[in-house]
C-alpha cells in the first residue's frame, strides 16, 4: 500500500479526507541500482485546495500610491540630471574634436600661406623678372623714354588721363 492510499483511507474527524496526490519515488530502481540523489526516495504529497478569491476586493493604499510616484518621479529628474550630464559631457569631447580639428586646420593655412609667400616673394624677384624680360627680347628703357609725372594735386581730387602720341598726360580735375 503506498502513502497516498493510506492517506485516503484515513478518516479527518468524521469527514472524508482530502484528495491526496503523491509521488512515490523509491531509492532504487527497477533494476536493483542504489542511487544517491538529494531530494530522491522522500515521499512527496500534494494536498489539492480550491481557493475561490473571486469576492476579494484590492483596497488602494493612497499612502503607498503617493510614495511610488514620489519614487517615480524621483527617478525621471535623476535620469534627466543624468541625461544632461552625458549631453554635456559628449558634447565638450565633441567641442574638443573639432578645436583640435580646425587648429590642425589653421597650422596647415597658415604654412601653406608662408609657402605661397615665399613663392610670391621668388615671382617678384627683380632679377628673375630681368632674365625673363631678355629672354622674350626686351631691353632696358634708354634715357629720355622715361618720363616722370609730378602730382601737385592732392590725392583725394579726381584726376583726369590723356593719351597723346608719344605720352601720357595726368590732368587734375577742378570744378
Amino acid at each position: 500500500m503506498s502513502v497516498a492510499q493510506w492517506l485516503n483511507n484515513l478518516e479527518w474527524q468524521g469527514k472524508s479526507a482530502p484528495r491526496v496526490q503523491g509521488i512515490y519515488s523509491p531509492v532504487a530502481g527497477g533494476d536493483g541500482v542504489k542511487r544517491r540523489m538529494p531530494g530522491v526516495g522522500t515521499p512527496e504529497i500534494f494536498f489539492s485546495k480550491n481557493i475561490d478569491n473571486t469576492r476579494l476586493v484590492k483596497v488602494t493604499d493612497h499612502r503607498v500610491v503617493r510614495e511610488n510616484r514620489m519614487f517615480a518621479m524621483s527617478l525621471a529628474v535623476l535620469f534627466f540630471v543624468v541625461m544632461v550630464y552625458a549631453f554635456q559631457h559628449f558634447s565638450s569631447i565633441e567641442y574638443g574634436y573639432k578645436i583640435e580639428a580646425q587648429k590642425k586646420q589653421r597650422e596647415e593655412l597658415i604654412e601653406a600661406n608662408r609657402a605661397l609667400r615665399l613663392e610670391e616673394a621668388t615671382l617678384r624677384d627683380p632679377e628673375r623678372i630681368d632674365v625673363l624680360a631678355r629672354r622674350m627680347g626686351l631691353e632696358a628703357p634708354m634715357p629720355g623714354q622715361m618720363q616722370h609725372f609730378d602730382n601737385t594735386a592732392s590725392p583725394v581730387s579726381p584726376m583726369l588721363a590723356s593719351v597723346t602720341d608719344s605720352s601720357i598726360a595726368v590732368i587734375a580735375a577742378t570744378q
